[in-house]
C-alpha cells in the first residue's frame, strides 16, 4: 500500500536528490522515488535544512527529472528482515536476496543502524578463539568479542587467511561452534566466488550469512552493506544467542565511498579528501562487536582493509588501528619470497592477549613464549638491517645465530600450509623448538622453572 507521494525535486546530482522539506521527516528515514514511469528507487535522509531534505540513492538516478519524479516518506529507517533462515543465504547489499531463493520468512524487521550498547552492558572479552594459525594464535591472540582488523595491500592474500580463519576458528576448550557473517564491499566477482566455494568445500556455507555488494553494484549500496551484516550478526548473536565471526572486506572501499559521498555533498574534506567524520563513522561499525550481558553470544569482528600503497599510516588504517584491539598486518616482503600465511611480526599485535592467554585458558608458558619470541625476532631485524650495510660476513657469531634463528622462525613458525590446522598445543611447543637455537641466558623473558618445563630436553 502505497503512503502520501510528494513533487518537488529541486535537485539532482550523481546520487543525490534534494527534495523539498515535509513536516515530521527525520535524519536516515527510508524514501521512495518513482520516474514518470513509476519505476521506484529507494533512498535514505543524510541531511535536513529548514526548507529541503538530501536523499541519498542506493543506485542510479539516471531518468529521474525535476518535474516528473515523485517521492514518499515512509517513516522508518532502512531495516533489516531477520529470523534463523539468515543462515545459508546469500544476500546484496541492501539485504535483498540474490541466491535464486525467496526472501526469509520472518514478520521481524530490525534497523540496520543499530541501537547503542551501554558501556556497563558490556562484558571484558576474555575467551580465546584459536584459528589454527601459528603467527595469530601464538603472538596476536584472537579473543571471543574483539575486534582484530587484518592490514593488507593489493595482491596478497588476506582472502585466503580470512577464509582460513572462517573454517578454523573454533573456542578452546567448547564445543560450541562460530556462525559467519561475511560482507563484501566493492569486491570483484572472482573474490565473491572463491569465498563462496571455499565455504561450500569445507561445508560451512549452511552456517554462513553472506552479504554481496559487488564491485559493478552503484558504490552508495557499500555504504548499507556492513550495516546490513552486522544487524544480522546482532540478531544471531543476542537474540539467538549464537557466537558470530563477523569478516568484512574491503573497508577501504566502503571508505571511498564514503568519500564520494561527501564530495558530492560539498562537504569540507579532511585528511586526503575523506570527510572529517571518518573516524565516528568508522567506530559506528567497529563498535557493533563485543558481548553484553544476559547474552550467551558474541560479535567477533575481522575487518580487512588495503592500505593504498601499502601505507600504514594512511588516514583508514590509522584510524582503523585507534579503534579497533590490534591489528594483523600482512607483508610484502614475505609474501613475495613464498611464505604463506605472510604476517609481519613486528608491527602485528592483539591488545586483548595477555587477557585471553595463560594457564586455565591456552598454557601457562603461553605469554613467557609469544614476549621472547616477539624479542628475538626484533633483534633479528636490526642484524639483518646492520647486514644490509657491513656485510654478513662482518657479524659476530651470535649475530650469525640470530640470522640463523630469523630465518627458521619465518619457515617454520610463522609459515605454514593453507589448510594446515594448528592446536595452540602445537604452535607453543613449535616456539620452544625455535628457541632452543638460541643460548639459554638470552631466554630473559621466561621464568626458568618454565624453560626446565618445557625446553626440549635434548637441548637444554
Amino acid at each position: 500500500m502505497k503512503g502520501v507521494e510528494y513533487q518537488g525535486v529541486t535537485g539532482i546530482d550523481g546520487p543525490i536528490i534534494v527534495v523539498r522539506r515535509t513536516e515530521n521527516v527525520f535524519y536516515g528515514e527510508t524514501v521512495y522515488v518513482r520516474d514518470r514511469r513509476g519505476e521506484k528507487r529507494t533512498g535514505r535522509i543524510v541531511d535536513i535544512s529548514e526548507t529541503v531534505a538530501v536523499v541519498q540513492i542506493f543506485g542510479s538516478t539516471t531518468g529521474l527529472d525535476l518535474s516528473d519524479t515523485t517521492f514518499e516518506f515512509l517513516d522508518k529507517p532502512l531495516e533489516l528482515r531477520v529470523g534463523r533462515d539468515l543462515l545459508g543465504r546469500i544476500f546484496n547489499g541492501l539485504g535483498e536476496p540474490i541466491d535464486g531463493y525467496p526472501p526469509i520468512i520472518s514478520s521481524e524487521k530490525v534497523n540496520v543502524n543499530g541501537d547503542p550498547i551501554n558501556p556497563y552492558a558490556r562484558v571484558y572479552p576474555r575467551d580465546f578463539i584459536q584459528t589454527g594459525i601459528s603467527a595469530i594464535d601464538g603472538m596476536n591472540t584472537l579473543i571471543r568479542g574483539q575486534k582484530l582488523p587484518i592490514f593488507s595491500g593489493n595482491g596478497l592474500p588476506h582472502n585466503k587467511l580470512a577464509a582460513q580463519i572462517i573454517r578454523q576458528a573454533r573456542l578452546k576448550n567448547s564445543d560450541e561452534q562460530f556462525v559467519m557473517v561475511f560482507a563484501g564491499m566493492g569486491i570483484k566477482y572472482d573474490v565473491a566466488r572463491f569465498f563462496i566455494d571455499t565455504f561450500e568445500a569445507s561445508g560451512v556455507l549452511s552456517k554462513v550469512v553472506m552479504f554481496q555488494s559487488l564491485a559493478d553494484a552503484p558504490s552508495i549500496e557499500r555504504i548499507i552493506t556492513p550495516r546490513c551484516a552486522l544487524t544480522a550478526a546482532e540478531y544471531l548473536a543476542y537474540r539467538c544467542g549464537m557466537h558470530v565471526l563477523v569478516v568484512l572486506t574491503d573497508m577501504t572501499n566502503y571508505c571511498e565511498a564514503l568519500r564520494e559521498i561527501s564530495t558530492t555533498r560539498g562537504e569540507v574534506p579532511g585528511r586526503k579528501g575523506y570527510p572529517g567524520y571518518l573516524y565516528s563513522d568508522l567506530a559506528e561499525l567497529y563498535e557493533r562487536a563485543g558481548r553484553i550481558k544476559g547474552s550467551d553470544g558474541s560479535i567477533t569482528q575481522i575487518p580487512i582493509l588495503t592500505m593504498p600503497n601499502d601505507d600504514i599510516s594512511h588516514p583508514i588504517p590509522d584510524l582503523t588501528g585507534y579503534i579497533t584491539e590490534g591489528q594483523i598486518v600482512l607483508d610484502r616482503e614475505m609474501s613475495q619470497k613464498g611464505m604463506y600465511p605472510p604476517v609481519s611480526g613486528l608491527p602485528s599485535l592483539s591488545r586483548l592477549m595477555k587477557d585471553g592467554i595463560g594457564k586455565g585458558m591456552t598454557r601457562e608458558d603461553h605469554s613467557g613464549i609469544a614476549s621472547q619470541l616477539f624479542a628475538a625476532y626484533s633483534r633479528v631485524k636490526s642484524i639483518r638491517n646492520l647486514a644490509a650495510i657491513i656485510g654478513e660476513e662482518e657479524l659476530s657469531a651470535s649475530d650469525k645465530l640470530y640470522l640463523h634463528f630469523g630465518d627458521k622462525l619465518e619457515t617454520e613458525f610463522f609459515s605454514q600450509g593453507e589448510y594446515e590446522n594448528r592446536t595452540i598445543e602445537q604452535t607453543l611447543d613449535i616456539g620452544w623448538k625455535m628457541l632452543s637455537q638460541l643460548p639459554k641466558e638470552d631466554l630473559y623473558r621466561i621464568k626458568p622453572e618454565l624453560i626446565e618445563k618445557y625446553m626440549p630436553k635434548s637441548e637444554v
